[in-house]
């Protein structure tokens, strides 16, 4: 697992900004947030992809340079996911993409399920799969959607992207998917009775896009 506030850097600053109870009603600094730690994480994630060789030429001569030997599929989870999502696609600008529709369907005592009714996705045999998930809370629903994407083939290495993940969540991951490698934000302990994580940030889907009428 990689946390990408570890240690100090711009990273914390945003991460602290997306947490921030007086900041956070900025729904364009809120999104841009998001896409500014997408954007680390896709950075971080390009060191450890596999490159090739491959001849250019510039003005004044010819020179080997390494790239990217097999472009990615970056999936993510709608709505939330969709700020983090797009900051890994303005890096990874050539990747293939996928979407999965995914919601927590609480019952009359606020128990809830995972209601999962659509996923498209591009051919992801033997390529690298990008998963983003702002907040990995209990991790149920981001089990179900990359074992729906896993149907569609084995991708070459798997990596999950998230703003902030709880320790359950993480835990949850690493047990499904033990060859998974996680780029998380931040790290928080625990998660509420209803499953959220705290201190956490609140409703990222809401906070990037408005407040949705509860089914």
């Amino acid at each position: 697992m990689h946390i990408l506030s570890q240690n100090f850097s711009l990273v914390s600053s945003w991460i602290n900004d997306l947490r921030n109870v007086e900041t956070q009603q900025d729904r364009l600094k809120f999104r841009r947030n998001m896409e500014r730690i997408g954007e680390i994480a896709a950075f971080e994630i390009s060191k450890t992809l596999e490159f090739k060789e491959v001849e250019i030429h510039t003005p004044l001569d010819k020179i080997m340079v390494k790239e990217i030997a097999v472009q990615p599929v970056l999936t993510t989870i709608l709505r939330a996911g969709v700020p983090l999502f797009q900051g890994i696609l303005n890096y990874f600008d050539k990747a293939d993409c996928g979407f999965v529709a995914a919601y927590r369907k609480h019952d009359a005592n606020d128990y809830f399920s995972i209601k999962q009714d659509y996923l498209t996705c591009p051919n992801i045999e033997n390529r690298p799969l990008i998963v983003a998930d702002p907040m990995l809370a209990t991790g149920a629903s981001l089990v179900e959607a990359i074992k729906d994407l896993l149907n569609h083939g084995k991708p070459s290495s798997l990596h999950i992207v998230a703003a902030i993940a709880s320790q359950q969540g993480v835990e949850m991951i690493q047990n499904t998917f033990p060859d998974a490698q996680l780029w998380i934000g931040a790290l928080d302990e625990s998660l509420t009775a209803k499953g959220y994580i705290t201190p956490g940030l609140g409703d990222a889907g809401d906070l990037s896009y408005g407040e949705k009428l509860q089914r």
